[in-house]
């Protein structure tokens, strides 16, 4: 168990499921529910506070206020649009934040980038989960279509977290064994990765148990300095050819945040996709900049 807070802006649906993933997988001591409505994140805290009465560690989860991400060891961004966003890091830019700034608003890659222009921070302290969830989804696709456990899956979701996400087919393994080898369908597992979520929003409404323990698998890699690889959104500067846009690519995942881009050999085709999902995600910024 790690000593460390974590603070969480917004409690909704995400935020109190991130909350519920990251007290139950003992990531850290202490976990911080904030809201612009305080009555909610007190209601969220004390309902994810009751249910570590039964864990063998010990979670303090409670309500508390913006201004204890001066000293948190992590940070989620939880908003909803660029408006609300606006207002929120103008009251968290005083604070001079040295904790890695984690963000899961959709759309992934845009917020990101905003939130790192208006926080002035750097690519390795401010990213967003990106692609983490998108790659859970696509190693469940893999498991089930191969037969084997999940466990067995080596794979990576990149570009958007959106429609325009690609997958590096050929750095795929199943049990060591590479995809081309397997006989599977890449245009079916792609399209069950890409179609994954919307599946779920359309039944319930929100996606929550995925992104909530995508979360908990990152914090974990950040507060216990694992130097893990997870594919998460970051500022490209030069890796895969690309300059100055926010793309989910597998990085090392330390306690300061992003210690290294892992650039994996793509293929011409594949590198032609990411091309393409990185000229989407560019639009967007462009469009997110002039609000």
């Amino acid at each position: 168990m790690q000593q460390e807070k974590i603070v969480i802006i917004g409690a909704g649906h995400v935020g109190s499921h991130c909350a519920y993933a990251l007290a139950h997988c003992g990531v850290c001591r202490e976990i911080v529910l904030t809201d612009i409505l305080p009555d909610k994140a007190a209601a969220q805290a004390l309902d994810v506070a009751d249910s570590v009465s039964y864990l063998p560690q010990d979670v303090t989860v409670r309500a508390g206020e913006l201004s204890e991400c001066a000293d948190a060891a992590r940070l989620d961004m939880l908003g909803r649009s660029i408006e609300m966003l606006k207002e929120l890091t103008a009251q968290l830019r005083p604070l001079a934040l040295t904790c890695p700034v984690v963000s899961i608003t959709n759309p992934a890659d845009i917020v990101a980038d905003y939130l790192r222009k208006q926080l002035s921070l750097p690519r390795t302290q401010c990213f967003s989960t990106g692609t983490l969830l998108d790659t859970a989804r696509l190693i469940r696709a893999i498991a089930q279509a191969a037969g084997t456990d999940r466990r067995s899956v080596s794979a990576f979701s990149m570009g958007e977290h959106g429609d325009s996400s690609m997958v590096p087919f050929s750095a795929v393994t199943v049990g060591g064994v590479p995809f081309d080898k397997l006989g599977l369908d890449k245009t079916a597992i792609l399209t069950q990765t890409r179609q994954a979520g919307m599946d779920i929003i359309e039944g319930k409404g929100s996606t929550e148990f995925g992104i909530g323990l995508s979360l908990a698998r990152l914090a974990a890699a950040i507060l216990g300095d694992q130097h893990r690889v997870l594919p998460v959104s970051v500022l490209l500067e030069g890796e895969y050819g690309q300059q100055g846009v926010h793309c989910g690519v597998p990085c090392r995942i330390g306690r300061r945040g992003i210690e290294e881009i892992v650039v994996l050999d793509l293929t011409e085709e594949e590198q032609q996709q990411l091309d393409t999902s990185c000229q989407v995600i560019r639009k967007h910024i462009t469009l997110a900049d002039s609000l």
